[in-house]
């Protein structure tokens, strides 16, 4: 068992991930829900500086069992990343919570089922950092040994589904995992350049401050991370023996930021070009401290986040580069 399966392959992460195992040689399959976006990931992959002999692409549905004992078959590490993330909550939580929980525990079986080294899980900061902690708390920061509360008032539904999931993924392992090992990376925002030709929603977020349609930023502060160093964590979650049985955050260096300090800093690095960039907040009380730490991510991996400022031009350029946003006075580009 020599192969490496990394689910939903077309997404953000998952694009850079591919590509950056087929640099370092590896043999990779990767689900899609459809084969007929086999193409588009290809040419992401491409795009992303691999080549793209060394990818199988198989179709399988986190919500069904069918495609999955041949998606994980002869793969000794399985990097599970496909998961849902929406531009707006749904109304009914359970449109995220349910595909997050059930997919998670559909790969983790098959996994194990098939005798896998180690399962390398992308959850997320949600699923830690989304309760608040007390005033005399806040201070010592985040780190992975706390746990959002799924029951927490006014909780959004995807935190929710991220806790959830990432409850269940524990609890079966610890529970039923045989000799499968699990490794969890939490990040934060993630930025970065994109690989696809299609906006996904952080990248979304972005695109609507640099065109103006966004009247007024979110009144919110958030730890930020390139995808680059997302993909870097899994590969570094999978190598290193210690990282068995741990959670990472990863967060990019440099303390949170909000949304009004982003802005801000578009206009820094882009100058003219970020015109349209909003200057205000939303109205609401001013958002709690937040202190995230990556020292474990650090520490354990090895790990090494990129300057934010190189991580938001990185991004505006894929964007540009691949006609996704407008920078140049003219009519925004077509959603």
């Amino acid at each position: 068992m020599s192969g490496v399966l990394v689910t939903g392959g077309s997404g953000y992460l998952a694009t850079h991930l591919i590509a950056a195992l087929l640099r370092d040689g590896r043999r990779v399959r990767t689900t899609v829900r459809s084969t007929a976006r086999e193409a588009f990931l290809r040419a992401a992959v491409r795009r992303g500086g691999a080549d793209d002999a060394g990818l199988e692409v198989v179709a399988a549905d986190l919500m069904s069992d069918d495609g999955w004992a041949t998606a994980v078959a002869d793969c000794a590490e399985v990097h599970h990343v496909a998961t849902p993330f929406p531009v707006a909550q749904p109304a009914d939580p359970d449109e995220l919570i349910v595909p997050a929980r059930e997919g998670t525990l559909r790969v983790l079986r098959a996994a194990r089922d098939a005798g896998a080294r180690r399962v390398v899980l992308t959850s997320s900061f949600a699923a830690i950092g989304y309760t608040p902690k007390p005033d005399t708390d806040a201070g010592s920061g985040f780190t992975e040994d706390d746990w959002t509360d799924p029951d927490t008032p006014g909780l959004a539904p995807y935190p929710r589904s991220k806790t959830i999931a990432e409850r269940a993924a524990w609890d079966l392992m610890e529970r039923d995992g045989g000799d499968t090992e699990l490794v969890v990376v939490n990040p934060t925002f993630i930025l970065g350049p994109t690989l696809t030709s299609e906006l996904r929603s952080s990248v979304t977020l972005l695109r609507m401050m640099l065109e103006g349609t966004m009247e007024a930023v979110p009144r919110q502060r958030f730890g930020l991370v390139d995808v680059r160093d997302v993909a870097d964590a899994h590969l570094r979650a999978m190598a290193v023996p210690e990282a068995a049985g741990g959670r990472f955050l990863a967060v990019g260096d440099g303390g949170t930021l909000s949304f009004l300090e982003l802005a801000d800093l578009l206009r820094e690095l882009l100058g003219p070009l970020a015109a349209r960039v909003p200057v205000k907040e939303a109205p609401g009380d001013e958002p709690a401290r937040l202190v995230i730490r990556n020292d474990r991510a650090r520490e354990v991996l090895g790990w090494r986040p990129r300057p934010v400022g190189t991580t938001v031009m990185d991004t505006v350029d894929s964007m540009r580069e691949l006609g996704l946003v407008t920078l140049d006075g003219t009519e925004p580009a077509s959603p």
